[in-house]
């Protein structure tokens, strides 16, 4: 089994929102000529915006590169929950920058996402009102962009463990290759495994079968034609605080 770098699970991790979303709507294409969506990640200590980009749709999902970046200066958007009218200020600079990235005549019909984690979910849950505060100054942002804005929403654990899971098959090929003509066809490949190793849990994701009863949490994604069933088994208090923790005990005594 191959092991990914981190950084590569974490770059990746946002693919797979456009790669689920891309599926979702098909926008009429001229040979040759490049579609493109945006997606914001708004993470605990900052926020990032990614262009993607893609030419080809197979079985009504995008097959998709990640193109260019532009981490937006500034505190993650939980931050600015006492003040959220600084949130739409905040993104103005990359904003600007993705329109000038992409094609005037595109911005119309680009696909925006925003996409929020777990600051966002701890504040939801403890401070609701200044989370939905937060998410709707950043809507009324994101609206008058020239894009077509899709929503902010708060990503559920096993949703984001799901677009990772996503990802990283993805960069690994198994959804689909190409054959000798240049043509995609299924890989024919089994479906890699992904252990998310955060600051207070780990997790693990993976495919299961249809049949599995015991896993009725589990997420169905349609993906190239095929239909995944994804379960993520949470394991808390197994993060890196922890193992910090334990690192430092050990050393002290």
């Amino acid at each position: 089994r191959e092991l990914l770098p981190p950084w590569l699970v974490i770059v990746a991790g946002l693919t797979g929102i456009v790669l689920l979303c891309a599926s979702t709507k098909n926008v009429p294409n001229a040979f040759g000529v490049f579609q493109h969506g945006i997606v914001l990640d708004a993470g605990p200590s900052r926020t990032i915006l990614f262009i993607y980009q893609w030419t080809t749709m197979a079985n009504r999902t995008g097959v998709i590169r990640e193109c260019s970046s532009c981490p937006v200066q500034g505190l993650g958007v939980s931050n600015y929950s006492d003040s959220p009218q600084k949130v739409g200020r905040s993104l103005e600079p990359c904003l600007n920058w993705a329109q000038k990235e992409i094609p005037a005549e595109q911005h119309s019909h680009t696909p925006l996402y925003v996409g929020a984690t777990s600051s966002m979910r701890q504040l939801n849950l403890t401070y609701p009102i200044l989370s939905d505060t937060a998410l709707a100054a950043l809507t009324v942002a994101l609206k008058s962009s020239p894009f077509d804005f899709q929503g902010a929403q708060i990503l559920p654990s096993p949703n984001k463990e799901a677009f990772n899971w996503v990802a990283v098959n993805y960069v690994l090929e198994n959804f689909f290759k190409y054959d000798w003509r240049g043509q995609l066809v299924p890989s024919g490949k089994g479906m890699a495994g992904v252990l998310s190793v955060g600051g207070t849990s780990t997790q693990l994701t993976s495919k299961v079968e249809e049949e599995d009863q015991a896993l009725k949490d589990g997420i169905k994604l349609q993906l190239y034609g095929q239909t995944h069933k994804v379960y993520t088994h949470h394991c808390p208090c197994h993060g890196t605080d922890q193992l910090r923790s334990s690192l430092l005990s050990m050393l002290i005594q």
